[in-house]
């Protein structure tokens, strides 16, 4: 099983790093267009219906929401963002609560919460830079990464049971301590500010946790153990980016808070 993880996840970053420093740009952000309407297809089976024409309706809603961000770029940028991380304050609240019933409505709405500040995300950091979108990335990775490591060797405070049983503190204090040495490393060697960047790495990471508590929350709520299958010993889309939906909006707008960009 791990086996089959490493390979998969080194085959995706293969093609990750083509998409951001071969393909014209153009075509990068249609890829990214793409992920996130696969991500809506999975987020559609969040929502209690089983009806092809009822999931297709969704996918088409979310391309449709895409479409008019885009049109309304960049005056949508800022704002858009800024409710994304309400948004993630919110859930994190709601994670605190779990189980409760979620009506289909309110599944609906928070898919567009979800994938629509998240494709705009990571199109304002692609547009920047894909050194910048590549950074946050490396972020969400490096918690993820620590966090299972520390978590298989130390884990036993439970984080969130209800949720993730197999999530623990340990395994979350191991991803941050992870996420801080690159922050420090990253100011090393570009020349950063320490004492600006490890916070905001540190709070990146923190808002990726959220992320992943609450698309599990709703896989949970739907019966899924994984949104999809597309990814070999790693599930679908939505388990690939769940982390990042919540870290990417916060990123976009905290480099030019701090004055990384």
């Amino acid at each position: 099983m791990l086996k089959e993880r490493v390979i998969t996840a080194l085959i995706a970053v293969a093609i990750l790093l083509l998409v951001l420093f071969v393909l014209p740009q153009v075509a990068a952000q249609v890829v990214v267009a793409l992920l996130i309407l696969a991500g809506a297809w999975e987020w559609s089976g969040f929502l209690g219906a089983r009806s092809m024409a009822v999931r297709s309706a969704y996918v088409l809603f979310i391309a449709v929401l895409m479409g008019l961000v885009t049109w309304l770029a960049p005056q949508i940028d800022a704002p858009l963002l800024q409710v994304a991380v309400v948004w993630w304050v919110c859930a994190l609240v709601w994670t605190l609560f779990y189980p409760t019933p979620i009506p289909s409505a309110v599944r609906w709405i928070a898919g567009v919460l979800v994938l629509l500040p998240l494709y705009k995300a990571l199109v304002v950091l692609y547009v920047a830079s894909p050194a910048i979108l590549l950074g946050a990335l490396l972020i969400v990775w490096a918690a993820d990464t620590g966090a299972f490591v520390a978590g298989k060797l130390f884990g036993r405070v439970k984080l969130a049971p209800q949720i993730s049983p197999g999530k623990t503190w340990e395994g979350v204090i191991g991803g941050l301590l992870t996420v801080a040495v690159l922050a420090v490393a990253g100011a090393w060697l570009f020349d950063g500010r320490v004492g600006v960047l490890v916070p905001f790495c540190l709070a990146v990471a923190c808002a990726s946790v959220v992320g992943d508590l609450t698309v599990s929350m709703f896989k949970r709520t739907s019966g899924l153990k994984d949104s999809g299958s597309i990814f070999p010993g790693h599930g679908g889309i939505l388990d690939r980016v769940d982390s990042v939906a919540a870290a990417a909006p916060l990123f976009a707008l905290g480099i030019g808070w701090t004055g990384l960009q």
